[in-house]
């Protein structure tokens, strides 16, 4: 996953909330860290995105968007 999808995804699947909780949501799965400092120690956005629709409780449906609901990708 890029880091341009990860963020397209935030705002589609989470709302306009979705930026906020990257920024502030502190997620135990990334070492208590919110979203964008584990992007920023660079780990892999899909672990990310994973994490925080874990937080969230995303339906794996609906983690890839909207316009395309799935299965989520291992």
């Amino acid at each position: 996953m890029r880091y341009s999808e990860f963020r397209e995804l935030v705002t589609d699947v989470l709302g306009p909330i979705g930026p906020t909780l990257v920024r502030d949501q502190v997620l135990g799965p990334l070492g208590d860290r919110t979203a964008q400092e584990a992007l920023d120690d660079g780990l892999d956005p899909r672990l990310v995105w994973r994490a925080l629709c874990d937080a969230m409780d995303v339906p794996d449906g609906l983690r890839w968007g909207h316009d395309r609901p799935r299965r989520a990708r291992d």
